[in-house]
């Protein structure tokens, strides 16, 4: 930054003093990026794309102009605000609650996956906001206690990750329910050609912010990949915990059994591990989403149920023990670290079988960047494929269940 260019400010963004009281109350200095540039468009009523990252403040970016033109008397809906899973419904509504504290907004939360009865009865309180996935919107709307024709604003956040999970055929009911002068807002990592032909025919000659850049996974994160056969990736992973030592770390699998088998190992040996994916009880997950908010998770074996649309900050390390199934998947999955609220960039380890090669290719050809081969310490270029079978028991010694403190399980480990 040259010494003539000042830092942006939320003063700047045509915020109103309320808003910018509440903001500066809960103790943000400057705007985000997609924040500076996002919010000023949103305000001039038009419809708008905004494309960065996972992590760069997305939902501020949305909520601040949302909240800007509420009519607090109004008995109606304004503003509904779409999420792909419960869990990024749950975060996105804490957002609002914490960003309208200064302000008479009522918002409910309408997710699946929690009684309806008590959603109902908050919608007969008439708030002004509603967020909420898509399945149990329309369920809402078909049981005539949600009526969205007088909503002034719809968003569609983590839009990529809706369409991806089929959520295509209840956002375009949803839309075409809302009142035909909506305005319409929709946020995503990525612009794949579904989401862009829901734009096309949802949105009225949208503005676009675009700070995904070209390089679509920030330049800070450390990216590495680890050739290795199949039966030796849990040896491996053992090995790259012991030598990088994670504050706190995301383990990624692609499927729900691989996620437990390799919970189901690796806990018998160390404290503060848990496992989510979609078998695990919704309650269940909360649990584990928050004890890792909060530090006392220290590892997580995930699908790529938590690839999308969770902000965790303080995650150091993520790790790709399966190849995703598509390249965008990588990019929401090391979106996980490396965060603008993260205390460190991160690194990224991503598992490679032999035969995965064009796979990994197509990876790097998306994020416009080669992965470097990680080395192992003692080793020129640590091969896993050549590394024999061990059995679980001789992978490294269990520990007592009292012991919290990795670093001593990891000395006895090295």
């Amino acid at each position: 930054m040259s010494s003539t260019e000042t830092l942006a400010t939320f003063d700047s963004l045509g915020l109103n003093s309320d808003l910018l009281n509440t903001v500066k109350s809960l103790g943000f200095t400057s705007p985000t990026p997609i924040q500076e540039e996002f919010i000023p468009v949103a305000l001039t009523g038009v419809d708008c794309i905004g494309q960065a990252r996972t992590g760069t403040g997305k939902t501020a970016a949305f909520a601040l102009p949302v909240l800007q033109k509420l009519k607090p008397k109004s008995q109606h809906v304004q503003g509904i605000v779409l999420a792909p899973t419960r869990e990024l419904s749950e975060q996105v509504e804490q957002e609002f609650r914490s960003l309208a504290s200064g302000s008479p907004c009522e918002t409910v939360l309408t997710g699946g996956g929690r009684p309806i009865g008590p959603q109902i009865a908050a919608l007969g309180r008439y708030p002004q906001v509603v967020v909420g996935t898509p399945g149990r919107v329309i369920d809402l709307i078909q049981r005539k206690v949600l009526d969205l024709s007088h909503v002034s604003t719809v968003v569609l956040d983590e839009a990529d990750r809706m369409l991806d999970i089929g959520f295509r055929k209840d956002i375009e009911r949803i839309l075409r329910a809302c009142s035909s002068d909506h305005q319409t807002l929709l946020l995503s990592a990525t612009l794949p050609e579904q989401v862009q032909r829901l734009a096309d025919r949802f949105m009225n000659h949208p503005e676009r912010v675009d700070l995904s850049e070209e390089n679509v996974v920030v330049e800070t994160i450390e990216q590495f990949y680890c050739t290795v056969e199949q039966r030796n990736k849990f040896n491996l992973l053992i090995r790259l915990l012991v030598q990088e030592r994670p504050s706190q770390a995301i383990v990624f699998c692609r499927t729900k059994r691989g996620a437990h088998e390799i919970y189901s190992k690796i806990q018998k040996h160390l404290p503060d591990v848990a496992e989510i994916h979609g078998d695990l009880q919704q309650r269940k997950r909360e649990q584990v989403i928050r004890r890792l908010r909060d530090g006392r998770v220290r590892l997580v074996i995930a699908t790529d149920i938590v690839g999308r649309g969770i902000d965790i900050s303080g995650i150091s390390h993520i790790v790709n023990y399966d190849l995703p199934e598509g390249s965008d998947d990588y990019i929401h999955r090391v979106g996980r670290t490396g965060r603008i609220s993260s205390v460190s960039d991160g690194r990224a380890f991503t598992f490679v079988k032999p035969d995965q090669g064009d796979e990994l290719t197509k990876i790097e050809v998306r994020i416009n960047k080669l992965l470097q081969e990680y080395q192992f310490d003692g080793c020129d270029a640590f091969d896993a494929r050549e590394v024999q079978t061990v059995q679980e028991d001789e992978a490294f010694e269990p520990t007592p269940a009292s012991e919290s403190e990795w670093d001593a399980i990891f000395d006895e480990l090295d």
